[in-house]
């Protein structure tokens, strides 16, 4: 913070210099993430050595209770604390006193912060303001911005490099073939100059060819003068692509000359190929201290995922669905060298009959269901074990856990509640769709269902009762439930977002992200908003109106699905594997 807010010239009643600054202000000093924005900031409080005491008997301090920061008007103290990281604000700020801690507490505040980080061309929340939780949005988009704004840059950077390096490589290839054609027509005048000979006789012929030479030399200076003067990073860059077209060839099939192999003698040594001044090798670009990359080891699955499920509370298992008829318990503590525990059904060498395709889990319970027509239940405190088998009447295609039921949709139109601790888990089955059920969340009191007929539902579970059915010019395949807000994809790359308040399913807004294809995954809190599609791509947004996107991440293949749990992204990317995103420890 630019400002330097102490006053050393003015002294409270009966204390000395050294007994200003409290123990808590010397810890604000001395934390290396909050000092540039603190170190310069002197705090009071009605003690010399106790933090979290009152600064004052009001919330409102007056000019004339203290000396520094609280000398000055409310209204530019809160300003001031609007610029400090909202962790800061939420957790260290009422370390110090009373009265600044009370910051945290002015939803005003938290709104102009907001207002600050989506910008003011948007409307933040989309939904309504009552009740919101500022305080967390404001952390989470803060957080948001500081890893994946810095990773699209990363990923920018990286793509350009890639990119310039291409069309340098390509250049080459042109230049190349341009002298070989040179060489190929000097073949050629040699082969005219021979048959014209005779005609001419060997004096004609000899000042032809010396003007042919002159030529050819002078062409030959301009063109070693421009290459020394190519760029160190595109020579650079020119180096990496030719790598890893080697790398791609694989070590048998690479030719000598190429990468770290032998020289080649016709071309005067190795990496010079394409007629490329010999370069340093391009350095690896750092990625963004903020995020570090964790691909699962391959070894997991070897059919497509389906889904994956990060739980724990901290994001450190996670869970994957395969078409390989698997389902497998990853721990992330080990990072890149994560061991797969796959979980197997009884009298099975897989976990299912048929393909995996949904997870859900609360507390140590997981749920799985299949195109096998069961739910099987794993207890992830036993290690895994089987804890039972429900059959259904179709393919399960979405299910969701809550604290006194499991929720399952399936193909035959139905939504099933499911009591697992009984002998005959079956509650209630509903109906209330015509075709199959894609997607469902709910909580205590609702269950909202998006199906293939084009309709999303509302089921009230205390009346009893449909509340309201919508219909829609697409199906919803993915859903997020949550603070009375749902956030959903469909299957043209649209984003819906509708409100629940008092049991009315309102339509809010409809955002085209620029997903191309069916959105397969779907997760927004207060702060945050993450999409996949099947176009190959996920991408992280603000979750603003319209949402504000960070980042773009692309595959190689469609992206079946994601979750998301404390900053921590798990992606079914492409065909067999699964990958994480997490803030570097």
């Amino acid at each position: 913070m630019s400002h330097v807010l102490r006053d050393d010239t003015v002294m409270s009643k009966g204390h000395a210099p050294e007994e200003q600054e409290i123990e808590a202000g010397r810890t604000l000093k001395e934390d290396s993430h909050y000092g540039p924005h603190l170190s310069s900031t002197s705090f009071e409080t009605s003690g010399p050595d106790t933090p979290g005491l009152p600064c004052s008997s009001q919330s409102t301090p007056s000019p004339s209770e203290g000396s520094g920061l609280l000398s000055l008007p409310w209204e530019i103290v809160t300003r001031i604390a609007s610029h400090l990281p909202a962790q800061c604000v939420i957790s260290v700020l009422p370390k110090v006193c009373q009265a600044l801690g009370n910051i945290g507490e002015d939803s005003a505040i938290w709104q102009l912060r907001a207002g600050r980080l989506t910008g003011s061309r948007v409307r933040f929340p989309v939904g309504s303001r009552e009740g919101y939780d500022w305080p967390n949005a404001c952390l989470e988009m803060e957080d948001l911005i500081t890893c994946w704004e810095d990773q699209a840059a990363w990923v920018d950077r990286h793509t350009k490099a890639r990119d310039d390096g291409t069309q340098a490589v390509q250049g080459a290839e042109v230049r190349g073939e341009e002298e070989r054609r040179g060489e190929a027509d000097q073949d050629a005048e040699g082969f005219v100059l021979a048959e014209r000979a005779e005609e001419l006789g060997v004096d004609a012929v000899m000042e032809v060819a010396f003007e042919g030479e002159l030529e050819m030399q002078a062409d030959g200076q301009r063109a070693n003068s421009k290459e020394r003067r190519r760029r160190p990073e595109e020579a650079a860059a020119v180096a990496m692509v030719k790598e890893e077209r080697c790398n791609e060839r694989g070590p048998p099939e690479a030719p000598e000359g190429c990468g770290n192999g032998g020289a080649n003698p016709q071309l005067g040594g190795g990496g010079a190929e394409l007629g490329v001044e010999e370069a340093e090798p391009l350095r690896p670009l750092s990625p963004t201290p903020a995020l570090e990359r964790v691909p699962l080891p391959s070894m997991g699955h070897y059919a497509q995922v389906n889904s994956v499920l990060l739980i724990g509370g901290e994001g450190a298992v996670c869970v994957s669905g395969s078409r390989d008829y698997n389902v497998i318990v990853w721990d992330l503590h080990g990072g890149r060298d994560a061991t797969p525990h796959m979980l197997r059904g009884q009298g099975l060498v897989s976990s299912h009959r048929g393909w995996v395709w949904c997870l859900a889990s609360r507390g140590s319970l997981l749920a799985s269901g299949s195109f096998d027509s069961t739910i099987r239940l794993w207890d992830l405190g036993a290690g895994g074990a089987e804890r039972g088998r429900i059959s259904t009447s179709a393919p399960v295609l979405c299910l969701s856990c809550q604290p006194d039921v499991l929720l399952a949709g399936s193909f035959d139109k139905t939504i099933s509640l499911y009591d697992t601790r009984l002998a005959e888990p079956l509650v209630k089955s509903l109906q209330l769709h015509g075709k199959a059920v894609l997607c469902l969340a709910a909580d205590e009191q609702y269950i909202i269902s998006g199906s293939e007929d084009y309709t999303v539902a509302i089921f009230d579970r205390r009346a009893g009762k449909t509340l309201k059915r919508l219909r829609l010019r697409s199906y919803l395949l993915s859903m997020c439930y949550q603070n009375g807000e749902v956030w959903a994809g469909d299957d043209k790359g649209i984003i819906h977002a509708f409100s629940v308040r008092s049991g009315v399913l309102k339509p809010l807004s409809q955002f085209d992200v620029g997903h191309t294809s069916l959105v397969t995954g779907i997760h927004k809190s207060p702060g945050s908003l993450y999409t996949s599609s099947s176009d190959r791509t996920l991408k992280v947004h603000i979750p603003c109106a319209p949402p504000r996107t960070l980042c773009t991440l692309n595959y190689q293949a469609g992206v079946c699905g994601l979750s998301v749990e404390s900053g921590v992204l798990a992606v079914a990317s492409g065909e067999t594997s699964v990958e994480v995103w997490r803030p570097c420890r």
